[in-house]
C-alpha cells in the first residue's frame, strides 16, 4: 500500500484546465485557444504544441465548436475538423504519440477534446426516436427536439488491479499485447455491479484465482475512447492460477528481480506496478 505521503498524478491528469462549459452560441473571445481533432487524433504544430489561436482557422458555420474550458485563463475550445489537409508545419497525431512530446496538462487537455468529439459524432441521432439532435446551450450534452431525450458524453468504467503475495505480483497478457509484454489484470464494470465486486469478477474469470484486501489505489482517465481506469490493490488469497484463454492468453507470478515486458510509463498499469517495485527497495 502506498504510504500517505504518496501523491499519484497519473498522465491524462486534466489539472492545468479549469472545466467548464463554454456555450456554443458564445462568441469566443480574443485569445481564445482551439484544439483540432480528427477521427481521433490531434492536430500539433512543429513543436507539438495542440493549441493554435482560435482566429488563426477559418471554421464553417456547420462545424460543431465546443467549450471544454479555461487554460491559463483562456478559453479553450475544440472542434472536429472533417479531413482538410494539414497546413504546412503541422499534422494530426494519435494520443499514444503524444506521450513522449507534450507535458501530461496538454495530454489530459487532448484527451479531453478527443473523447468530446468522439461524443458529438456518435450522438447525432437521437437512440430513442431517431430525430437529429443538437447541441445544448447549458451544459455539454445533446438533446432530441422531437422526444426530449438527452444524451451525455459516455464514460465507461474499468477496473485495474495488480495482486500481491509478499515479494510477487501476479501478472497477465492479453493476445492484443505486444510479444514479451505484461500487465496487471483489467476489465469493464458490468451493469449493475460495485466497482468491488468487479475487481473480485474479472480476478476469478481471467485467472482464477482468490483475493483480498482491496484497496483503492488511484484513478486515470483513459481515451481510448471513453474510459475511467480505476486502479486497485489487492492480497492473493488462494487458488491456482487458471486462464480464460479469451481474454488472457498467459498469467504468472513475477517477482521484482525477474519482471517481463511492462506496459508504458503513462498508464496507470505501469505505475501500479512500479509502486510495487519501489517498496522492496
Amino acid at each position: 500500500m502506498r504510504s500517505e505521503d504518496t501523491v499519484f498524478q497519473p498522465h491524462y491528469a486534466v489539472r492545468s484546465l479549469q472545466l467548464g462549459y463554454l456555450s456554443p452560441s458564445r462568441v469566443p473571445e480574443a485569445g481564445a485557444l482551439l484544439v483540432i481533432v480528427h477521427e481521433g487524433q490531434v492536430l500539433v504544430d512543429d513543436r507539438h504544441s495542440i493549441f493554435f489561436p482560435f482566429a488563426s482557422r477559418q471554421i464553417p458555420a456547420t462545424d460543431p465548436v465546443v467549450g471544454i474550458g479555461w487554460v491559463d485563463d483562456r478559453p479553450c475550445y475544440v472542434v472536429a475538423d472533417p479531413g482538410t489537409p494539414a497546413q504546412p508545419g503541422t499534422r494530426f497525431v494519435g494520443l499514444r504519440e503524444l506521450f513522449n512530446h507534450v507535458d501530461e496538462e496538454s495530454l489530459g487537455i487532448a484527451g479531453r477534446a478527443v473523447q468530446v468529439t468522439e461524443f458529438l459524432a456518435t450522438r447525432r441521432f437521437c437512440g430513442r426516436c431517431g430525430a437529429a439532435t443538437a447541441l445544448a446551450d447549458h451544459e455539454l450534452s445533446m438533446v432530441c427536439p422531437v422526444c426530449g431525450q438527452i444524451e451525455y458524453p459516455r464514460l465507461s468504467p474499468a477496473i485495474i488491479v495488480l495482486i500481491r503475495d509478499n515479494d510477487r505480483c501476479l501478472l497477465a497478457r492479453s493476445p492484443r499485447f505486444p510479444e514479451g509484454m505484461y500487465s496487471v489484470i483489467a476489465g469493464f464494470v458490468e451493469p449493475g455491479e460495485t466497482i468491488e465486486h468487479a475487481v473480485h469478477r474479472e480476478v476469478q474469470e481471467e485467472v482464477g484465482v482468490r483475493i483480498r484486501s482491496v484497496q483503492y489505489w488511484g484513478s486515470q482517465p483513459w481515451p481510448f475512447p471513453n474510459s475511467l481506469m480505476i486502479g486497485f490493490t489487492a492480497e492473493y488469497a488462494g487458488g491456482q492460477i487458471a486462464i480464460d484463454n479469451r481474454e488472457i492468453e498467459a498469467a504468472a507470478w513475477f517477482g521484482r528481480d525477474r519482471l517481463p515486458r511492462l506496459p508504458g510509463p503513462t498508464s496507470i498499469a505501469y505505475a501500479l506496478i512500479n509502486d510495487f517495485l519501489k517498496e522492496g527497495r
